[in-house]
């Protein structure tokens, strides 16, 4: 084995080794001290003067070479090899290693990696240090640093479509200088000074919204603009505009945005190679010349591990490797990232791999912002170990801000700088943050962790707590009197002393800053662009040829639509026949680009992240992008033309098959083009689909065939010449009717010839030239359209920036700290009703209990006169139940990966062999590391998994439990916060407990149990803020996360479970949301929490532990005890595991002593070691004893499965839809904006032209305008709800598995949530265009036209909710719908009129929406019309009605089956949207 090993790693070094060297092992080559071996003195000195021989051959390399070259270390070579091989032919070229190679090296030097990595650092260091090479440092100084933000108030700030529509028009005035907006000014950051030392690591801690985000951002130069900010920052002495300091520091943000089509591998690679080496290259060649003058030869590990982190543009590198390992991520190495629609890696891993995106660069200046949410405490503690010390060895410098830190993770710090209130209450060394706040007055208490002190000691709720001098009165501390005092503090004047000293800029290093943009050059950043990009396109080859499989199918309806054997060349109604078919080509290859918005849309936050980070300039994305769709575009044209041309029978010589197939590929690349500049500007799908329809109303209606170039009114007829499709369907026209067929016959005046003749009917130019003008434009426009994209991702924001709201309270109070000279900040001003909580809770030690909330207790709270709430403790009826489960197994079937790998089974055990119990009263934590099954034992509990087999045995207080009736009596507080984003907090609750609450409890009752649990969780100051998206906009993580708790806990349930109810919250929310926890198990209820990191004091809050290791199985359940006495008794009494050091955190020490490391040192498995303990005897004791019913107990039993009634989720269904589609101005406002602009064009471009009726192309004009104004604004009705309607229905898993309501009513409230916007958007389309077209003002068409819009714009949108619901994301229900855009365009009956279509596509006539549109239009307008018309072709003159009924075959008198028609439609999509909500389920758990 060790042979083929060695093999392998042989063909790997190419070059650079020789054929001697191949029986070498690779143990030998990355052997760590192997020359430190005693195998006699002879075998010492042959060593020695052999590596002496390989280091002189090193050294007579040229520089470029010597650098990229480092020794082969073994000494296992066969004498008579040795003497044949020359020592320079043992030298390695690092650029040869391969992937395999790489990761062995790493594997053999990084064993243990918080040992190894220290002992590799200290090597690096010494070699660095013995020719003295000094390190490039950056110390990063603020200075009087003070940050605001312009905000709204109250309401105001509500994205409702009245704040928007005004919001945009102050903007527009405020360009011009008129300010009308009343904001109120907001202080973020005040006053803040402080230095960042390189070779120090900080920690930056502070309460939600304190501003720590604010200060990394603003250190690291990525400020937003609209900020105002005063002071200073600076870099070693230069100032922010004197340096890049994009490229000489990081920031890290605590939103992890990947591509989640990538392995976790493949976005660490691209991030190096985009990143470069820096000045890695330069420290390496003076290394080597140092090192050669001194004759110093390095160790040749360390040798080859500068060498071959210094080499640039290579697709994987070592660093990659190394920084996988030291962040843990080698597990996942190879596992796509995932996203929305693919799973991935998890949400901690994720956090991991945005770190380590930073790390693999050169960058030494870190500002991370919350990298450890979703760790566990042991992966955070490595993490931040590994970072230490690459500062203290390295010299670099890092800011990071941490949620939780652990005891142990907090001393890895050397300096902490503490902000509350945007001020700094403290920055020095963490040995002087206790003497601090001794001094202010306050104490740690001895089992609290310091950094869950530091946060709650500035919080007026939890400052009391610390009060040291119980002797004296307690006064509230305000953060001003911190800030204050710690300038007097000794630590605080050192610092004022350090800060008025200037840095001196001489001493600043040459490589320590950063003065280009780009480190990489222009080469290499498109090469790892093109590489990622073609990567991208293989991984998501499936939508494209489902695109291009579609896009055949359609070809094929186009060319049966227009068979050869019906299509004729006799007269001009032929020819118009054959322009019908022209259209064919021209819009579906104008319509395939339209996927480029929803495929970009989805991109688009990655790319303007790495243009943050200066990965690449714009350019480097996008010309890739356009290159690799070429040959997309070239496929599909060939296969149009294959299927189409000479399937219709387009002109049969061969030169006009390729003129047509290059105006197709044309085409085809400008609607790419177009389509991608769309999403780019728009940047959300909801604006890019508005955009991309606006747009193509635009070129669709100026294109010259709707509507001839002559009719075009002045005003609009440059227009006309933007227009690309007006440029392509003049060479198609000019290349078809050229042909000789067309131009040997005469037309019906025998004047022109009949090709001449369809040309002037049509108003095209009659020049051949213009086939080459219409080529050319349409390059022209291609181009044009990518360069606009490219500038568009250069210079445009990230969309979703988040906006503070501020109620009208706490504005009234930032009014009185004015005008007592204070700055506001965004820390709420104290109400009366914020000290009110405090009565509810108060600390004992390190327990909880309630004061005034009794089990059981009812009555009326009252009042008071300002509406609050002025008794509290009313807690609603609920029966107190136990849960008890016996021999749980769950399996789901074997991932195809593992199969591949070999495993035979059929099924994968996730969890083995649970048996336990929850009971009332009773706090339970649910820990294991990652992986080891927490989530899926409480989906399984919970009845949550979608999918997997079950078994064993679950009961509920003695029942065999069923999924109906617990769904009604349980709550499930998910990881992942879901809720509807466009709502108040108030309402979110109010909508929960309108529908769960049994309907006996009165609605008065359910407001004041809302106002309750608001004042409980301690939302009552953020009630009326906006939910918002996560990471976009709303609630900050914390707040959301207690909403999520709130939200269940308004149902009144006995038993809830909670799935990480602290990940991603801060030391002080995570206290706030686990006194609510805890409040509510005081009132009876079982509660269940699955978590990762807690501190000593969150841990301890728990009354059992139910312990879980990798394969779901069961290490401990049991009571934890006192200070965790039990447990720590437990595993201190199993033979080799070691005592709990004094003050550790017993949750970090539990799961490092039950690690799988652990059981392979000790020889043991600590799931049958816990199987023959005692406590599992009491344990299957209890749960046979919870097996049995109690006496007189009865089975849970409801009359109804719901809590309310159909019409009452009917009622609060529509109530919750309504305030969403209110407060939704990126859907409802710019869908009116759409239809607004499309009714104004329609009816400014068509001016008056309903009265001009006097041959068929006027007629065939005025239906144009009718038809294509519907068909547009219908279609973008369909695009614009499919990202609503797919948010939407992730809330609706969420609310249906909670037994909210049934399907039907949720489904009904969104759909009649539309007709009043729809019919508003009708009206007024309806009025603009039926006057400005002057059509008969009769009230009869009237109705009938406002009829049919009403009932089309209708449809079109209940099909767009139809398709979301049979897909699995907006992106497939978008390709989806478009799909049959063409297609209900092309058998609409307009551009082939019904008697025209083939005999095979009839019956698809009848199924077309938009043929009985039309067929209703032009009915209700024309068929009692007699006025002539001249036809072509005709010699006399025919009746408008008659002629309908001749060319179109409409009957007259049809209007009736037309609207029910019509209604049906609406009907029928609305049926298929309800029955696929009920019946499928995209969501897999």
């Amino acid at each position: 084995m060790e042979e083929e090993n060695g093999d392998s790693i042989i063909r790997s070094l190419g070059r650079s080794l020789s054929r001697a060297a191949g029986s070498l092992r690779m143990e030998d080559v990355f052997s760590i001290g192997y020359g430190s071996t005693h195998h006699g003195r002879s075998s010492h000195h042959s060593v020695e003067d052999e590596e002496a021989l390989r280091w002189a051959a090193l050294e007579k390399l040229p520089t470029y070479k010597r650098i990229r070259t480092t020794i082969f270390k073994s000494y296992n070579i066969p004498a008579d090899l040795k003497n044949q091989t020359p020592a320079d032919k043992l030298l390695l070229d690092v650029r040869e290693l391969d992937q395999h190679s790489q990761q062995d090296f790493i594997d053999k030097t990084f064993k243990v990696v918080e040992e190894d990595n220290e002992m590799f650092l200290k090597k690096f260091r010494d070699r660095v240090d013995k020719v003295g090479i000094v390190l490039p440092t950056v110390e990063v100084r603020f200075q009087n640093l003070t940050i605001e933000a312009d905000c709204y108030i109250g309401d105001r700030a509500l994205p409702s479509l009245p704040n928007a529509t005004r919001n945009t028009f102050e903007a527009i005035l405020g360009n011009i200088g008129i300010s009308l907006s009343k904001k109120t000014k907001l202080t973020i950051l005040k006053d803040a000074s402080g230095i960042i030392k390189p070779s120090r690591m900080t920690l930056l801690l502070g309460p939600p919204s304190s501003g720590k985000t604010t200060l990394l951002l603003a250190m690291a130069g990525k400020l937003d603009h609209s900020l105002k900010v005063k002071g200073d920052i600076t870099y070693n002495g230069y100032k922010l505009n004197e340096f890049e300091p994009r490229r000489t520091s990081a920031y890290i943000s605590q939103n992890d945005v990947h591509v989640g089509e990538m392995t976790v591998k493949e976005t660490l690679d691209f991030s190096a190679r985009c990143q470069g080496v820096g000045s890695k290259l330069e420290m390496l060649v003076e290394l080597a010349r140092r090192e050669k003058q001194a004759g110093i030869h390095p160790e040749a590990e360390v040798d080859l591990f500068m060498k071959a982190t210094a080499i640039e543009g290579e697709a994987s590198s070592l660093i990659t490797y190394y920084t996988l390992r030291i962040l843990g991520l080698d597990i996942c190495r190879d596992t796509f990232v995932g996203d929305a629609i693919l799973r991935g890696i998890s949400g901690g891993q994720k956090k991991r791999l945005t770190t380590g995106e930073m790390l693999v660069g050169p960058t030494k200046t870190l500002f991370m912002d919350e990298i450890s949410t979703g760790l566990d405490s042991s992966t955070t503690f490595q993490i931040v170990k590994c970072l230490q010390q690459l500062v203290h060895l390295t010299d670099s410098t890092i800011l990071m801000s941490l949620l939780q830190p652990a005891p142990e993770t907090f001393d890895l710090f050397d300096d902490i700088i503490l902000i509350s209130e945007g001020q700094i209450v403290y920055q020095g060394p963490r040995e002087h943050v206790h003497d601090f706040f001794t001094s202010c007055g306050f104490m740690c208490p001895e089992r609290k962790g310091t950094a869950d002190f530091l946060q709650e000691v500035t919080s007026r709720k939890d400052q009391e707590q610390y009060w040291i001098d119980r002797t004296k009165p307690y006064r509230y501390i305000q953060v001003c009197e911190f800030a204050q005092h710690f300038k007097n503090f000794h630590v605080g004047e050192k610092l004022n002393n350090e800060l008025l000293l200037p840095y001196d800029k001489t001493q600043s290093h040459k490589a320590a800053l950063v003065f280009k943009k780009y480190l990489v050059s222009n080469r290499e950043m498109l090469k790892a662009s093109w590489d990622k990009e073609w990567l991208l396109l293989k991984r998501n080859r499936f939508i494209y040829i489902f695109k291009s499989v579609q896009f055949i199918i359609v070809a094929f309806v186009g060319m049966t639509l227009f068979f050869r054997t019906t299509m004729h060349t006799r007269d001009e109604q032929d020819g118009a026949i054959y322009i019908g078919a022209l259209l064919l080509s021209l819009l579906v290859n104008m319509f395939n680009g339209l996927a480029e918005i929803s495929l970009t849309i989805i991109r688009l936050p990655v790319i303007f992240k790495q243009r943050d980070l200066l990965f690449h300039p714009s350019w480097a994305y996008t010309l890739p992008t356009f290159l690799l769709r070429l040959p997309i575009s070239l496929f599909e044209s060939v296969a149009w033309m294959v299927i189409v041309y000479y399937g219709v029978g387009f002109a049969p010589e061969v030169n006009r098959f390729f003129k047509h197939f290059l105006v197709v590929f044309t085409i085809q690349n400008v609607s790419g083009g177009l389509f991608r500049l769309i999403a780019g500007v728009c940047r959300t799908m909801n604006m890019a689909n508005a955009g991309g329809t606006l747009v193509l109303l635009f070129i669709f209606f100026f294109g010259g065939f709707l509507i001839p170039k002559a009719q075009i009114p002045d005003m609009w007829e440059w227009s006309y010449w933007l227009s690309p499709l007006s440029y392509g369907f003049k060479a198609f026209a000019v290349n078809e009717f050229f042909a000789p067929r067309w131009m040997k016959k005469m037309s019906s005046d025998n004047v022109t010839t009949l090709g001449i003749a369809i040309l002037e009917n049509m108003d095209i130019p009659k020049q051949r030239s213009w086939f080459w003008i219409g080529v050319a434009s349409l390059l022209g426009f291609a181009v044009l359209f990518n360069i606009l994209f490219t500038f568009v991702l250069m210079y445009f924001d990230p969309p979703g920036k988040p906006q503070p709201i501020i109620s009208k309270e706490t504005a009234l109070g930032m009014e009185n700290q004015q005008n007592s000279n204070q700055q506001p900040t965004l820390e709420k001003i104290a109400s009366k009703q914020d000290v009110t909580p405090q009565s509810l809770f108060v600390a004992n030690g390190s327990n909880s209990r309630i004061i005034e909330m009794q089990l059981g207790q009812s009555g009326s709270n009252s009042y008071d006169s300002n509406g609050g709430v002025s008794r509290k403790g009313m807690i609603l009826p609920f029966t107190p139940l136990a849960m008890s489960f016996d021999g749980i197994n769950y399996f789901v079937d074997m991932p195809q990966e593992m199969r591949e790998e070999g495993v035979t089974e059929n099924r994968l055990q996730l969890l083995s062999e649970v048996t336990g119990a929850f009971r009332p009263g009773v706090l339970t934590a649910l820990m294991g590391v990652s992986g080891a099954g927490k989530t899926t034992l409480m989906d399984v509990l919970a009845g949550r998994k979608t999918g997997g087999y079950i078994e064993g045995d679950i009961r509920i207080s003695g029942f065999p439990k069923k999924q109906e009736t617990f769904a009604r009596i349980s709550g499930y507080c998910e990881q992942t916060d879901i809720h509807s984003p466009q709502i108040t907090v108030h309402e979110s609750l109010i909508y929960s407990a309108f529908l769960r609450l049994p309907k006996e409890v009165g609605n008065k009752d359910k407001m004041i149990f809302v106002h309750e649990v608001l004042e409980l969780i301690e939302l009552g100051n953020l009630k009326d803020a906006i939910v918002g998206l996560p990471g976009v906009s709303g609630l900050s993580t914390e707040q959301r996360k207690r909403l999520t708790i709130a939200v269940e806990l308004v149902a009144n349930p006995s038993i809830i479970f909670m799935d990480e109810p602290t990940s991603g919250l801060d030391a002080r929310a995570a206290a706030i949301v686990m006194r609510a926890v805890r409040n509510t198990v005081e009132t009876g209820r079982t509660v269940v929490c699955t978590i990762h990191q807690p501190s000593i004091d969150i841990f301890e809050s728990f009354d059992e532990l139910l312990l879980m290791k990798r394969g779901g199985q069961v290490i401990y359940a049991g009571p934890l005890g006192r200070n965790s006495q039990n447990i720590v008794e437990y595993f201190e009494e199993i033979p080799g595991v070691s005592k709990i050091p004094e003050k550790y955190n017993p949750a970090t020490w539990m799961l490092e002593v039950s690690s799988n490391a652990a059981e392979i040192r000790l020889n043991m498995d600590f799931a049958e070691y816990f199987r023959s303990s005692i406590i599992q005897q009491r344990n299957k004791h209890l749960v046979m004893q919870l097996t049995t019913p109690p006496p007189g107990a009865v089975d849970l039993h409801f009359e109804t499965q719901y809590s309310q009634s159909t019409w009452e989720q009917f009622k609060s269904c529509i109530w919750k839809m309504w305030w969403s589609y209110w407060r939704n101005p990126d859907y409802n406002l710019v869908r009116n904006f759409f239809t607004l602009a499309a009714a104004l064009i329609v009816g400014t471009l068509f001016w008056k032209i309903g009265e001009i009726r006097e041959n068929t192309n006027n007629l065939n004009t005025i239906i144009g305008a009718m038809y294509g104004g519907v068909f547009l604004v219908g279609m973008n009705n369909c695009q614009t709800v499919q990202p609503v309607a797919a948010t939407e229905r992730t809330v609706f898993y969420r609310e249906r598995a909670a037994g909210m309501y049934s399907v039907l009513p949720y489904a009904m409230a969104q759909v009649f949530v539309e007709i009043p916007y729809v019919f508003i958007e009708a009206a007024y389309y309806t009025i603009i265009v039926y006057s400005m077209v002057s059509f008969q003002w009769t009230a009869s068409k009237f109705l009938w036209s406002f009829f049919i819009n009403f009932f089309s714009f209708l449809y079109f949108t209940y099909y767009g909710l139809m398709t979301v619901s049979i897909t699995p994301n907006e992106q497939l229900a978008a390709i989806l719908a478009a799909s049959f855009y063409s297609v209900f365009n092309f058998f609409s009956g307009f551009y082939i009129p019904r008697p025209r279509i083939p005999k095979w596509w009839v019956w698809y006539y009848w199924m077309c929406p938009l043929a009985w549109t039309a067929y209703g239009f032009i009915v209700s307008q024309y068929h009692d019309v007699e006025k002539t018309i001249k036809v072509p072709g005709m010699s006399y003159d025919q009746p408008i009605n008659l002629y309908i009924q001749d060319y179109y075959g409409y009957r007259l008198d049809f209007m009736g089956p037309v609207a029910v028609v019509l209604v049906g439609f609406c009907v029928l999509f609305v049926g298929i949207y309800v029955f696929c909500l009920r019946t499928l389920n995209f969501q897999v758990r």
